[in-house]
């Protein structure tokens, strides 16, 4: 382990003006995505998905890493270059999902823990020599009547814990993402309630397990409503409530907080990240780690034909571009108009 190979790295995944795309979809993930316009489920299909995002001109502007699924870190770009050196060569870190989906929770029906602490030490060596060198974890927590209760908030934590700490090891920067769901018609207070309880918990489990800080970075949800909740919250409203639970648990040592969209959808995931850096003052970077509110876009221009790529890349482009605004603060919605123009 190396304490200063894995803070240079965690800074460089959150510089100013730059995010991470979460490409890591499961197989089964992807499945559902080609089943909306009909594209054959293949390892190549898969590979050119990625190569249409991966590709787009310039994106290193924009894109500081990129986390990939097991499959993807051993595939190439359709002109035959394997994807991590492909990043590599422009700037852009590659990294790795790890987690391998969830269990339920014995007596339970409606909470999961996360699986794939078996074999990870031996999983992490091989992904380092790949090309790897950051990681993510995903953590799952439901609200709902009594939930999350306190057994699936600790086993939880306990896990994204010891994985941070096998991927230290492996000089390998941890990403924690301890994700609140966003199904459900809780308030914003009942959310900002239990994103502090499960924040509270993961950061004394990564204390007891010996986590250095400074090489993390914190993949947390949004503080946002219920999507059926009848009272919505504004996106001001959300960025404070966010920005407020976190300055109360996320130490200043974490260099970074690069949230997951949680299925808000493109607008919304860019206005609310643009509205917690209009005040610079925080003391960790505030960045993105989006799939679906960067790639949704291009992925239903590009729908599988080779012929729709260039075109699916500008879109995945624009978008790219956007996020880079918000990081900074000066995004508006108007520019999502000027750039459709």
């Amino acid at each position: 382990m190396s304490y200063e190979d894995l803070k240079t790295t965690a800074k460089a995944l959150v510089p100013p003006a730059k995010g991470i795309l979460a490409c890591d979809e499961s197989v089964h993930s992807t499945a559902r995505r080609f089943k909306i316009y009909d594209i054959p489920h293949t390892p190549e299909n898969r590979a050119a998905y990625r190569d249409m995002m991966f590709t787009t001109p310039d994106l290193n502007q924009f894109i500081s890493g990129v986390i990939l699924y097991k499959e993807t870190l051993e595939q190439s770009t359709l002109a035959g270059e394997p994807f991590p050196t492909y990043l590599q060569d422009l700037g852009i870190i590659p990294g790795i999902k790890v987690d391998e989906g969830y269990d339920p929770i014995p007596g339970s029906t409606d909470e999961t823990i996360s699986r794939g602490l078996d074999g990870l030490r031996e999983r992490l060596t091989k992904y380092y020599e790949l090309g790897a060198r950051f990681a993510k974890w995903r953590a799952v927590i439901r609200i709902g009547d009594g939930l999350p209760t306190d057994f699936a908030i600790e086993g939880n934590a306990h896990a994204l814990a010891r994985y941070a700490a096998y991927c230290q090891e492996a000089n390998i920067v941890p990403i924690v993402e301890p994700d609140v769901l966003l199904a459900g018609d809780h308030s914003l207070d009942r959310c900002e309630e239990v994103s502090s309880r499960m924040l509270n918990e993961t950061f004394n489990q990564l204390d007891k397990h010996g986590v250095l800080l400074e090489g993390i970075l914190l993949k947390p949800n949004m503080v946002m409503a219920g999507k059926d909740c009848p009272n919505q919250p504004s996106v001001e409203e959300v960025a404070e409530a966010t920005i407020r639970t976190l300055k109360r648990y996320v130490p200043s040592a974490v260099p970074g907080i690069v949230f997951l969209s949680g299925g808000q959808g493109a607008t919304p995931a860019t206005a609310h990240l643009a509205a917690m850096n209009k005040d610079a003052s925080h003391p960790w970077e505030v960045s993105f780690s989006y799939l679906r509110a960067l790639a949704d876009p291009a992925y239903a221009v590009w729908q599988g034909k080779l012929e729709n790529k260039e075109e699916a890349q500008k879109v995945f482009y624009n978008r790219a571009k956007l996020l880079s605004a918000a990081r900074t603060g000066t995004y508006t919605k108007d520019m999502e108009k000027e750039l459709a123009a």
